[in-house]
């Protein structure tokens, strides 16, 4: 049995790992992967030995709460007010340290006791929830962040409390380094918390493409009933404009149907009886019916949810350094304070013993590692959004460490996804041939037709009324235009009345269609006058974008919907190898291809695409990147978001991803150079030449060492990837 449990209270890799390693050592649990991201357990277990109450109160027992079974949350507490929560907790902190900070420095009776009832209150707001926490860490055996700030902002208040009780020295009054600890902390939360995933509502709009009622044909009577009584082989009705409700095939009827928010491919396809249709895109023009064959989660719709569900809740392979960087360094730093109290105890005394513990615990508080990874992605989230790449996830700074591949969807992506006139082949002039073709096809709303409306307005040629027009599904288009038949198509559409096409024309007409481009022929009164050349044309930057990419070590593949001549001759043009084209890839194999390719690739894989049926690719890949004019759900389903359809941007957003990557390694290693160099002479490594390391001091190597992580970070601000 399966469930699927959200759970409310993680915040680092080591909580998920606390999780996975308890629950699933329970007898009965065959499996258990926890989501940090989606906040959710998925769970394999036998209900004859185990029930899910039981792994429901195990995990309450680490401290986390289980909001429910997924199916049955409605929702998470709002983020919004989450977030809201936290940053009056940084605004309260702010003040309250400010505060305490200012007393250490002001002649003033009782300074200890109104130091101590200042700090009341941020304890009590702020850094209790984080004592609670480390406490519910510490009892489950597990080190992770909560532990180290509960040691060094507890060890820092009971040393305050002991300079109250007149115990120790005034030296030792660190009220206002335990509040600014917890804040600082708050402000780290507050900062990933902005930066995480909207997967929900990636799922909702996804969720929103279904129909929710069909309108069934019974007896020749018409009736709307729910979608979930629908079955195989109802008889269905759907009017011009409406969505299609199920999989299915044609029945009756011809029309034009939009399956772009499924195939990603922008010109609609003419259905005709026979014909299969997808359940969830759109009639264009005409009335169809259709025989269900596919209902319920058997939809390439639910399909696809299904997939980006699934995709998102799949495991990375990378942790968080941080955490991980802390849960061998808080025993390791606890070890030494204890080892070197002791030592100092036997020859120094108490005081001194307690002043070593303490200095060593304040200088070796994790607030710079903390700082390390979030202060990077922070300048660098904000220094992308300077540059119009938008990153919603951090995880794509640990993929860029070991970028291979970079996966191309065509329609869009590498092409403008928008068609245009490319060529105009005739033996009268473009304006006259282009007058009669825009005259008739100002009355169809297929792509090919605005696109040649659209180049007859850029050459502001005044278009005619038709005495007559005829839109011909899958053929083309006929009227009659100043008493004289015209007829504009393709081949078959002549072939069907008789038009016979010259040598020159059939030359002409193959060297177009094998570059890729959709030929329309032009004829009146029985001769045609000429052709129009209409391709989806590629991107200005793509072909540097594959050569840039290729000079980083970053090998780029294809995938499209479109046919295999045009997808390669376009993958030809771009420089992308023939054996990395994947073409008539239907919506829910892109997926399987780009798992593939993650399997083989011999590193991580990042996907970019603009369409729905993109987003279990997106999902799929290490790093999804939607570009900005695609669809809003491709956009929620990616980790990154180009806000320029420029594909140079791509080659801006690994080169960012790179250097903040390099900046957080840099910012670890000095976190650890400070503590590494510091934690001796805190210790005592220095005593016998008379240099000692007073807790003020530690304090302030501890700020400083966060001021210069700060610093190194805020060097993201000037870069520029393009340079």
């Amino acid at each position: 049995m399966e469930v699927k449990l959200k759970i409310s209270g993680m915040t680092c890799a080591v909580c998920v790992k606390t999780i996975e390693k308890s629950v699933s050592k329970m007898d009965g649990v065959d499996k258990i992967v926890v989501n940090l991201l989606d906040e959710s357990a998925v769970i394999n277990f036998n209900p004859d030995i185990v029930s899910i109450e039981d792994i429901w109160i195990k995990i309450e027992r680490f401290g986390y709460e289980v909001l429910g079974i997924a199916e049955e949350v409605e929702e998470l507490p709002k983020k919004e007010e989450e977030l809201k929560e936290k940053l009056g907790k940084i605004i309260f902190g702010t003040v309250f340290s400010i505060a305490l900070f200012s007393i250490m420095y002001l002649k003033i009776p009782y300074k200890p006791y109104l130091a101590f009832l200042i700090s009341i209150p941020p304890l009590i707001y702020i850094a209790l929830p984080i004592f609670k926490a480390g406490f519910n860490s510490l009892k489950i055996k597990s080190l992770n962040m909560d532990v180290m700030y509960s040691l060094g902002m507890g060890v820092a208040y009971i040393s305050a409390l002991l300079v109250t009780l007149g115990i120790l020295p005034m030296n030792f009054m660190f009220y206002d380094t335990t509040i600014m600890l917890a804040t600082l902390l708050t402000l780290g939360r507050y900062l990933e918390e902005r930066a995480k995933g909207r997967t929900s509502e990636a799922i909702k709009k996804l969720m929103g493409l279904q129909v929710k009622t069909a309108k069934v044909i019974k007896n020749n009577e018409e009736f709307e009933i729910p979608i979930e009584d629908v079955i195989v082989g109802d008889i269905i009705l759907i009017r011009p404009g409406e969505k299609i409700t199920v999989d299915g095939t044609v029945f009756e009827g011809v029309s034009y149907v939009d399956e772009s928010m499924i195939t990603g491919e922008p010109i609609p396809i003419a259905k005709k009886k026979g014909d299969s249709v997808i359940g969830g895109t759109i009639n264009k023009n005409g009335i169809l019916k259709i025989t269900a064959e596919k209902i319920g989660k058997d939809t390439i719709l639910s399909q696809i949810i299904l997939l980006v569900k699934n995709a998102q809740l799949s495991k990375p392979d990378i942790q968080n350094l941080a955490d991980k960087a802390v849960s061998y360094f808080i025993p390791t730093v606890f070890t030494i304070a204890l080892i070197s109290s002791v030592f100092w105890f036997f020859n120094g005394g108490i005081l001194l013993a307690v002043t070593t513990f303490i200095s060593v615990m304040v200088i070796a508080c994790p607030c710079a590692l903390g700082l390390a990874t979030p202060t990077a992605i922070t300048v660098g989230v904000g220094r992308g959004a300077e540059l119009g790449i938008l990153i919603k996830d951090s995880k794509v700074f640990d993929v860029a460490g070991n970028l291979k591949c970079m996966i191309f969807d065509k329609t869009g992506t590498i092409t403008k996804g928008k068609p245009d006139v490319d060529e105009i082949i005739s033996d009268y002039s473009k304006e006259e041939l282009l007058l009669i073709a825009g005259s008739l096809e100002k009355n169809s709303e297929h792509p090919l037709a605005l696109a040649i409306v659209k180049k007859a307005n850029e050459l502001n040629i005044s278009l005619s009324e038709p005495e007559k027009f005829e839109s011909i599904t899958g053929m083309g288009v006929s009227g009659i235009l100043k008493d004289q038949k015209v007829f504009i198509g393709n081949r078959r559409l002549m072939e069907e009345n008789n038009l016979s096409i010259n040598e020159h024309y059939i030359v002409e007409i193959s060297r177009l269609e094998e570059n890729a481009k959709t030929v329309i022929i032009v004829a009146i009164e029985n001769k045609i006058m000429g052709i129009i050349a209409i391709s989806d044309k590629i991107k200005e930057n793509a072909k540097i974008t594959v050569q840039n990419l290729r000079e980083m070590g970053i090998e780029s593949y294809m995938i499209t919907g479109d046919n295999e001549k045009t997808a390669k001759v376009i993958g030809k043009e771009v420089g992308i190898l023939e054996n990395h084209v994947y073409s008539n890839v239907l919506p829910e194999k892109k997926a399987e291809i780009v798992k593939w390719i993650k399997e083989n690739a011999g590193g991580y894989v990042e996907f970019i695409g603009d369409g729905i049926n993109d987003a279990p690719a997106l999902s799929t890949a290490d790093v999804g990147i939607a570009v900005g004019s695609g669809t809003d759900i491709a956009i929620e389903s990616g980790e990154v978001v180009l806000m320029n359809d420029d594909l140079s941007y791509v080659t801006g957003f690994v080169k960012l991803s790179k250097r903040v990557l390099k900046q957080i390694k840099l910012n670890l290693f000095w976190a650890f150079a400070y503590n590494s160099i510091l934690i001796p002479v805190a210790a005592g490594a220095l005593y016998s030449y008379n240099i000692k390391f007073e807790p003020e001091l530690a304090a302030f190597a501890m700020t400083l060492s966060s001021l210069t992580i700060i610093g190194l970070s805020l060097l993201l601000k000037r870069y520029d990837p393009w340079k």
